[in-house]
């Protein structure tokens, strides 16, 4: 996974839509989760905004306590499933 400073991921569109599926959830649910807006996580997964600050860091401890990896198959699929549209 890319890092970014201090050795943390770099939250992408892709790598943030990658986690929530991971987890199971809709934007809603981890909007909730992490306390913020449905359209956050919207922005986010469309790449309009970036986590930031606060939010990339808890991005990154539900990641890690989730055993996520983010993967170049995940890449793939998430492209795959872009085109379908």
């Amino acid at each position: 996974m890319k890092r970014g400073r201090l050795d943390r991921p770099v939250w992408d569109p892709r790598r943030v839509r990658a986690l929530r599926r991971h987890l199971g959830l809709t934007q809603n649910d981890l909007a909730r989760e992490l306390g913020t807006r449905q359209q956050t996580i919207s922005e986010w997964e469309t790449g309009q905004y970036r986590p930031r600050g606060l939010s990339s860091r808890l991005l990154s401890l539900v990641a890690e306590r989730a055993g996520f990896r983010y993967q170049v198959a995940d890449a793939a699929q998430d492209r795959a499933e872009e085109s379908d549209r």
